[in-house]
């Protein structure tokens, strides 16, 4: 009922700001978000710039125009006169000459000029296809995995797995009995978590859903199980931020794997707060002498993989992170396949039937996919994200403090609904404000903090049926607030002395 009531406001709030926007300033706006498309041309505005953009926070006037001009914003030539000045100072004594010379001239700050910048995006029919597209890309992926899951389970691999974990997973799952399945899938799934292994985690996931919806009395609502599972994945606890240094590599950044503790420190402590939330809500006893111990052990785990990854170059850190990643990947299937062999299981079979089951649950989850990558798109099509930025930067400008911060907002705001869009608003923040600026590496830090909670909850209740999540989506949102206040804070720790 939660995700249904929130999906539902998602539609009706991006509808009304269309219709306002629709009868004041923008008349093609329902036209994109039905069919418009994000790499469609825009219609240019030549613009003129004078005065310093350090206000903006920009790291140059050249930095400043590459932001605006992926917005449709051209400078100004003698084939196309500036109808809009951007200032550091709109009493500067050049602009008053060019408002003299042409009095339609529309003039705007560098902050003003923010809150005009829309960006355009698929609108629901390109969405629409872009859901069956993703769909579409998980079919392999989850046939080759669940097809290594399914040889696994008949090996008795699985049930090893959560008789080894199961003294932990007892006191945070207790409806779960000791030796279940779904107790070594939902270890698989947080193992590939903790090295960054997405492709990986989604099937086993999946097939941890599956096992706990077993055990579920109602099948049409989450139980406590799925919840904390659920919960503790789009924590999205990980070890090693691969991706994001790699990205930050790519974009001449002096050191990319500066942001690797404070995304460490984020993520687990999303985590942790995932795991009190819920465990407050089941009323679970979290002080308990076994949990204490498993994550503390776990922390101190995390503890001596920093200390040792710090020792390394930039270079170093990836080379070990992808032997890491991909090594594991190749041992889980060498594993299995030796156990199987020495219990005599009928190897391909077993992977055929795991394989089927894959293909089927990429489809099933079409249906729950395009429903809320719709409700993203028409968020962000009617310029709902941009109204909040815009209302934020105010806000905390009126109470004296630094808005720096505000900048790097969009990652964040954007994860919970499409890792793919929240990885382009960390791009695109590092290429406008720099990837050693404060905002880049703010926007790194909270793309590592969680994982894609409405894409999570779309894709692992969808495969198992779920129409009542109860209060899992407040749960989660509660943990991601919770990484992100963190990911700001240790932003401004690690590197709140910088210049704006």
């Amino acid at each position: 009922m939660a995700l249904s009531r929130i999906w539902s406001a998602f539609i009706i709030i991006a509808i009304a700001i269309a219709a306002f926007k629709s009868f004041t300033t923008d008349d093609k706006i329902f036209t994109r978000m039905v069919t418009g498309k994000a790499d469609e041309p825009y219609d240019s505005v030549y613009y003129a710039m004078t005065g310093s953009v350090g206000k903006a926070g920009m790291v140059s006037s050249d930095a400043f125009a590459k932001y605006i001009n992926a917005y449709g914003y051209a400078p100004a030539d003698s084939l196309h006169p500036a109808t809009v000045i951007i200032t550091g100072n709109e009493n500067d004594d050049s602009v008053k000459t060019w408002k003299r010379v042409n009095p339609k001239l529309q003039v705007y700050t560098y902050q003003t000029i923010q809150k005009k910048l829309v960006k355009k995006a698929d609108g629901i029919i390109e969405t629409c296809k872009s859901a069956v597209n993703i769909s579409i890309g998980l079919i392999g992926i989850m046939a080759l995995f669940m097809g290594f899951m399914s040889i696994a389970e008949r090996a008795g691999g699985i049930r090893l797995l959560s008789r080894i974990i199961g003294p932990f997973f007892s006191k945070l799952f207790p409806d779960i009995p000791r030796g279940h399945p779904a107790m070594g899938h939902m270890v698989m799934n947080f193992s590939a978590n903790l090295l960054g292994l997405d492709n990986a985690a989604t099937p086993f996931g999946i097939k941890a859903m599956e096992s706990l919806q077993e055990l579920n009395p109602n099948k049409a609502v989450a139980s406590n199980s799925q919840i904390m599972f659920l919960c503790l994945h789009a924590a999205g606890l990980t070890l090693i931020p691969v991706s994001i240094i790699a990205v930050r590599a790519s974009l001449k950044a002096q050191n990319p794997t500066d942001i690797f503790i404070p995304c460490m420190i984020a993520t687990f402590v999303a985590t942790m707060a995932a795991m009190i939330i819920v465990a407050f809500k089941q009323k679970i006893n979290i002080f308990q002498p076994m949990i204490l111990a498993w994550t503390g052990g776990l922390s101190v785990i995390i503890a001596l993989l920093v200390l040792y990854l710090t020792t390394l170059n930039s270079e170093s850190v990836q080379t070990f992170s992808t032997l890491l990643s991909n090594g594991l990947i190749l041992v889980i299937f060498l594993v299995i396949v030796i156990g199987a062999l020495y219990k005599r299981i009928d190897v391909f079979d077993a992977f055929i039937e795991g394989a089927k089951g894959g293909f089927e649950t990429a489809v099933r989850i079409i249906p729950y996919l395009v429903g809320m990558l719709v409700a993203i798109s028409l968020l962000r099509t009617s310029g709902t994200f941009d109204i909040i930025i815009s209302g934020m930067k105010t806000l905390f400008a009126a109470l004296g403090t630094d808005t720096r911060f505000v900048d790097g907002l969009p990652t964040a705001l954007i994860k919970p609904l499409s890792g793919g869009g929240a990885r382009g608003m960390m791009i695109d923040s590092m290429k406008t404000f720099g990837p050693d600026s404060f905002v880049g590496r703010l926007a790194c830090i909270l793309q590592g903090s969680s994982d894609t909670t409405f894409y999570v909850i779309a894709i692992y209740f969808g495969a198992v049926n779920i129409k009542d999540t109860r209060y899992a989506v407040g749960a989660m949102l509660l943990a991601d607030l919770v990484g992100i206040i963190t990911s700001i804070f240790l932003c401004y720790m690690f590197f709140g002395d910088m210049l704006k």
